[in-house]
C-alpha cells in the first residue's frame, strides 16, 4: 500500500476513533468510561452557556488572527516578491523561515516577558502614564498572530512571485496609480494565496491550547477545555466532542474556501 493511502487511512480512523469515543460517556460516579451510546457531550456543548462562549471566543481569535496576519504579510510579501534583488530574496526567505526554526516555548514565553507587568512594553508604555495590557485576549491575539506570521507570508510570496511583473507596466502605461493596481489587479491574483495561508493561519489558533496557558490569563479556548478534560478531568468522551468542534468548523470554512475556486487555482 502506498506511503499516502497509509497516512490517509490512520488520519481516518483517527477520526473515526474520535467520533466514536465522543458518543461515550464517563460515570459521575467512578469516573469510567462507559461505553454506551449517548449525545449528551454534544447536548452540553450546545446546552452550557460557557462552551458555546469558548466556541465562539476561539472562532473569533482564529479570524482576528488571520486577517492581522494577512495585512502584515502582504507588503512583506510583495517586497519580498517584485522589490527585492534576487540576493535579498533569498535572505528575507531565510529571514522569515528562522522563527520557524526556534522553539514554539521559547516563542511564547519571550511574549509573556514582553506582557509582564516589569517588562519591556510596560517600560516603554510607563513615560506616557500607560500600562502593559498584561496577559488576556489581547496578549493572546498578539502571540499567535506573531508565531503563524510565516505561515501567511510564504504562501502570500509564492503567489504574488507568479504574478507577471508586466502586469504592473501595463497597468501605469493604461494610468493607474499604484494604489488602484494592486486593489483591482494584485491582490485578485494573489486572492489564492491568501486562501491558502488562511488555512494554516485559521486552523493553528483554533487547536492551540500552550500559548493561551502561557500568555491567556484566564482565558480559555477549545484547545484548553480539551486539554482540561483528558487531562486533569479525566473526561475523554467530553474531550473528544469538544474536539470535533474545531474539525466541523474547519471542514465548513475548507468548503466555503472551495466555493470561492481559490483551491483550484493554486
Amino acid at each position: 500500500m502506498p506511503p499516502m493511502l497509509w497516512l490517509g487511512v490512520a488520519y481516518l480512523g483517527a477520526l473515526a476513533a474520535l467520533l466514536i469515543t465522543s458518543l461515550w460517556t464517563q460515570n459521575d460516579f467512578t469516573g469510567e468510561i462507559e461505553r454506551a451510546w449517548t449525545l449528551e457531550n454534544f447536548q452540553d456543548l450546545f446546552r452550557v452557556d460557557v462552551y458555546r462562549t469558548i466556541t465562539f471566543r476561539t472562532i473569533g481569535i482564529a479570524a482576528l488572527v488571520t486577517v492581522i496576519d494577512a495585512v502584515l504579510a502582504f507588503p512583506i510579501a510583495l517586497y519580498m516578491a517584485k522589490v527585492a534583488s534576487p540576493r535579498a530574496q533569498r535572505l528575507l526567505v531565510i529571514a522569515v523561515l528562522m522563527p520557524l526554526w526556534a522553539s514554539y516555548l521559547v516563542k511564547a514565553y519571550a511574549w509573556r516577558g514582553m506582557f509582564s507587568a516589569d517588562g519591556p512594553i510596560a517600560w516603554v508604555a510607563a513615560p506616557f502614564g500607560l500600562h502593559s495590557p498584561g496577559y488576556g485576549l489581547f496578549a493572546t491575539t498578539v502571540t499567535l498572530s506573531y508565531l503563524w506570521l510565516p505561515y501567511m507570508i510564504l504562501p502570500v510570496y509564492a503567489g504574488l512571485e507568479r504574478v507577471p511583473s508586466s502586469l504592473f507596466e501595463a497597468s501605469a502605461d493604461l494610468g493607474a496609480g499604484s494604489w488602484h493596481t494592486l486593489r483591482r489587479v494584485v491582490l485578485p491574483m494573489a486572492f489564492p494565496a491568501f486562501v491558502a495561508g488562511s488555512i494554516f493561519t485559521f486552523s493553528l489558533t483554533m487547536g492551540d491550547y500552550i500559548a493561551v496557558k502561557i500568555v491567556g490569563g484566564t482565558t480559555q479556548l477549545l484547545g484548553n477545555v480539551v486539554y482540561d478534560n483528558q487531562g486533569a478531568a479525566n473526561n475523554l468522551p467530553f474531550a473528544a466532542a469538544v474536539a470535533t468542534v474545531p474539525i466541523v468548523v474547519m471542514l465548513g470554512y475548507l468548503a466555503a474556501a472551495r466555493r470561492t475556486g481559490a483551491l483550484e487555482q493554486l
